[in-house]
């Protein structure tokens, strides 16, 4: 019995309960909550629906707490439930229900966590959607592990997920861009504001080997040889960088295109201006127009095409906003980095002003991350010039560790990532702590294998320590762990729980012997605890392919 059974028992007695009393059965909420008490002593699980709804009832708690007691105790699957405080329900697991469990995540397999919340919910992911002017810094790093992360817990619970990178290739700072590739290819200083680094020259040199003559072209279509070849060289090299980091995208999308006819007409933007203009959401003052986005909940009004006649920067994201809409996407998320606060009520006033639900539209907003060797920031990249990069990072531990330590953090806070210790083939090392209790557990299923042993769930009832129990009980949690990390977009839920599983299998093999020792004759108790351990290893595979790190065999 997992967690999310044992809820299902409660509420269905609470509300036989309630009809028995001739209570308002509307009350009882579809999901209960159950929780493991922080004190073994207490129980395997307990849950204060009571104290939820007794007051709401008109009953006291207690008492309400008491009628459920009495029913609990004698439904199936529990061995005792007992009355605490003021309203507390605490159960214990008849043996045969709680280690049911095993055998559900080894028939499960591959599909153990895997849930249908979200059936229906058609996702837009837009992720790192870096500028084309330099390879992924740390920050945009942080996003291709997160991002990805999100994605596959997301569809792990049935939503229909499409990842996609925005690439802004449109603006000045594509300009300065081709303008430094130009001065890069001359020896020339970097122009100012340009961009500099090992990969400005490179992406230069390759330019002029592959246009002989580039430099003797006039100066504007010298400098849009550059931009054009110079973005497609850039784009090349990070889309083959996220690939090598495990981050693949379903749709590369073009800010350049939102600018562009299609149709044999006007771009997506003129069609989503005259769409606004239409619907008096675009109105015009100051010789700009204005989206009426303070209608929307913004706290003012956005100039959308500047007085010159030029189109502002949010022209193209209202543009595409409504692209993604019209691509079938039900639900968009966009993850940006910590200086994008102000987006959130900008792009949801958009959605409105276009006449989707506001709430369609999700914005995480990311922090900084930082890079620490020696106990001191590291702050230098000779390749980009001034910032860490991805590339940067692998190199230094390698893509297990560097997805695994960016992934494991909620995004609410700034990280620092410690080179050393994640080098450090020790339990100090979270990853490494991880894959090796997975390693260990192939190790121990190969052993058992030359032993001539094989798990076996018939006799899953001797298994009976509470240390057994305690990694049993952990097995269960997972279902519910991928269910609210992808409900509050945490994939950080997954990493942390695997620290904790890979806690309680290290305890229970200190303690419980898993294969005969020396002239000692194999039992049934052996055959019950291989079989956990087969759960305990699925477990820890389907939660390190959630966050896309790797579950090695041998280490």
């Amino acid at each position: 019995m997992t967690p999310t059974d044992l809820a299902a028992l409660i509420r269905a007695t609470t509300l036989a309960v309630f009809d028995a009393h001739q209570l308002d059965g509307s009350l009882v909420p579809e999901t209960v909550v159950v929780e493991r008490p922080r004190n073994p002593e207490h129980g395997d699980y307990a849950t204060n629906i009571a104290l939820q709804l007794g007051k709401r009832a008109g009953i006291n708690p207690r008492e309400l707490a008491g009628w459920l007691v009495a029913e609990l105790r004698a439904a199936d699957g529990i061995a005792d439930a007992d009355l605490a405080g003021p309203g507390f329900v605490n159960l214990r697991l008849a043996a045969a229900a709680q280690n049911a469990t095993v055998g559900v995540i080894l028939d499960a397999a591959g599909d153990y966590g895997r849930g249908d919340e979200l059936d229906g919910s058609v996702v837009n992911l837009e992720f790192v959607s870096a500028n084309p002017t330099g390879p992924i810094h740390l920050g945009g790093t942080r996003w291709a592990a997160v991002g990805d992360a999100l994605g596959r817990v997301l569809a792990a619970r049935g939503a229909a997920v499409t990842r996609e990178y925005y690439f802004n290739d449109h603006g000045e700072q594509i300009n300065r861009f081709a303008r430094s590739l130009d001065a890069a290819a001359r020896h020339l200083p970097t122009p100012e504001n340009g961009y500099a680094g090992e990969y400005i020259d490179e992406i230069a040199a390759a330019v002029v080997a592959a246009v002989p003559g580039v430099l003797e072209l006039p100066d504007g279509e010298c400098l849009e040889t550059f931009r054009s070849r110079g973005v497609a060289l850039m784009f090349d090299h990070i889309k083959t960088t996220l690939h090598q980091f495990g981050t693949d995208f379903d749709v590369y999308t073009h800010e350049n295109a939102m600018f562009e006819p299609v149709d044999g007409g006007g771009s997506l933007v003129d069609h989503v201006i005259g769409e606004l203009k239409a619907s008096d959401n675009l109105y015009q003052a100051e010789g700009a127009w204005w989206l009426r986005s303070t209608a929307y909940g913004d706290d003012k009004d956005r100039v959308v095409i500047k007085s010159d006649g030029e189109a502002a920067y949010i022209a193209g994201d209202i543009a595409y906003l409504k692209d993604k809409h019209d691509r079938g996407h039900n639900h968009l998320i966009y993850m940006l980095g910590a200086d994008h606060h102000g987006y959130v009520i900008r792009l949801k006033a958009a959605a409105a002003a276009l006449g989707y639900d506001a709430d369609s539209v999700e914005v995480l907003i990311g922090q900084m991350v930082n890079l620490v060797r020696d106990g001191k920031p590291v702050r230098m990249s000779k390749r980009a010039g001034t910032v860490i990069t991805l590339d940067d990072l692998v190199e230094a531990v390698g893509v297990d560790a560097a997805r695994y330590a960016l992934i494991r953090s909620s995004i609410d806070v700034n990280i620092d990532i410690d080179i050393d210790l994640l080098r450090k083939q020790s339990s100090d090392n979270p990853v490494y702590y991880v894959q090796y209790a997975h390693a260990r557990l192939c190790a121990l299923a190969r052993n058992a294998a030359e032993l001539g042993l094989e798990p076996s769930r018939d006799h899953l009832d001797l298994l009976t320590d509470p240390a057994e129990g305690e990694l049993i009980r952990t097995l269960g949690d997972f279902g519910d762990v991928v269910a609210t990390a992808a409900e509050l977009r945490e994939p950080h839920r997954i990493p942390r729980y695997l620290e904790s599983l890979a806690g309680s299998y290290h305890r229970f093999y200190a303690h419980c012997r898993v294969l005969p020792q020396g002239d000692e004759e194999a039992a049934d108790v052996h055959a019950a605890r291989l079989a956990l351990c087969a759960a305990t290893r699925q477990v820890l595979a389907n939660g390190l392919d959630l966050v896309g790190v790797s579950a090695p065999e041998r280490m």
